[in-house]
This record gives C-alpha cells, sequence and structure tokens, in this order.
C-alpha cells in the first residue's frame, strides 16, 4: 500500500499484526563516517534526520541522561544528532535505547535510530535482518540490503500498530493563509 504524506509517497504492509514501513533511501541517504571520537565502537547514519549508534556491552548499564547530551550536541555536526545505544544479543538480536533530540531525552522507541542501527549493524556483524527490542518492551524487526558503499535498498521496519484514536483536522487548517 502506498500513503502520501507533505508530498512524498510512503510504502507500508502488513506483516501478521504488525504494519512494516519502508524507510527513505536514495542520494543521501546511507551510512557514513563516524564525524567524532566515540568511547565504543560506532556507527553514524542519514535517514532524513541524524542518527549516531554506538555498541556497548549491557543498554541498561549505560545513564543516558549523562551518556547522550554530549554526543546529541557535539560541535561536530550542527543541530545535533540523535544517539542509539545496542547491545547485541545474538546474531540478529539486539537491545536498543534512544535519545532523540527534540525530545531532549530517552524516548520508548525511535524508528529512525532502529533502521539505521540495523543498517550499521549489518555492516559490522553481516546480518540484514535483526530483531531489536526496544524501551518500550516491544520487538521490532527491520531487514534491508546494504550496499558496499553504505547506502541502503528496501530498509523495512516493523513492529506492533494500535489504534489510538481518529484526528479531525479543522478544515481552516487545510486552505492556507488568510487576507
Amino acid at each position: 500500500m502506498e500513503v502520501l504524506s507533505t508530498g512524498e509517497r510512503i510504502r507500508l504492509r502488513r506483516d501478521g499484526a504488525d504494519v512494516a514501513i519502508r524507510m527513505p533511501e536514495g542520494d543521501g541517504f546511507g551510512l557514513r563516517a563516524v564525524p567524532m571520537p566515540t568511547p565504543h565502537p560506532a556507527g553514524f547514519g542519514w535517514i532524513g534526520n541524524p542518527q549516531l549508534v554506538m555498541r556497548v556491552p549491557s543498554v541498561a548499564d549505560v545513564d543516558l541522561a549523562v551518556f547522550a547530551p554530549p554526543f546529541r550536541h557535539h560541535p561536530a555536526l550542527e543541530g545535533g544528532t540523535n544517539v542509539s545505544v545496542v547491545e547485541v544479543l545474538a546474531p540478529g538480536e539486539a537491545r536498543i535505547r534512544s535519545w532523540e533530540r527534540g525530545v531532549e531525552g530517552e524516548t520508548l522507541s525511535c524508528g529512525t535510530g532502529s533502521a539505521v542501527a540495523v543498517a550499521w549493524l549489518a555492516r559490522t556483524e553481516g546480518v540484514s535482518r535483526w530483531r531489536l527490542h526496544n524501551a518500550a518492551g516491544e520487538t521490532l524487526s527491520v531487514e534491508l540490503q546494504l550496499g558496499d558503499d553504505g547506502a541502503w535498498r528496501d530498509l523495512w521496519l516493523s513492529g506492533p500498530a494500535r489504534h489510538l484514536g481518529v484526528v479531525r483536522v479543522d478544515p481552516a487548517l487545510l486552505t492556507g493563509p488568510h487576507p
């Protein structure tokens, strides 16, 4: 299924009880060089926003409120970056926690962070399909095809979807500026 959002076509599919979204790809999207020194093995990518991912021995042992802000606001990145930490449990399975810019705190799950984390893990671990356990206690699935240059194709993120409600937009908001 395709939907249109702010002029961009977005592909969705149903995976059993989960919903999957195909993440952005093409020119400019993909893994890049890590722009600053890090205390752990790290990856960096652009997926519409910047994502720094570090592999740590235990995500539970990381105090994200102390650990993430120096990277989030690092001068090497104008505007900063999201910061995720991953703990590999087994080939194709990991835990992840994320600190998101804008929120300026830990979130229960970061879709773009999860996608870039798996792209980097695919490069370093050689596995292109991962199950990620997020801070919400949910399991996300991420799969992709990764090129040697760090660009990805068919990067799909799937996880549980729940109906939270219906939004009714005031028609006055859709008509544009008023004279």
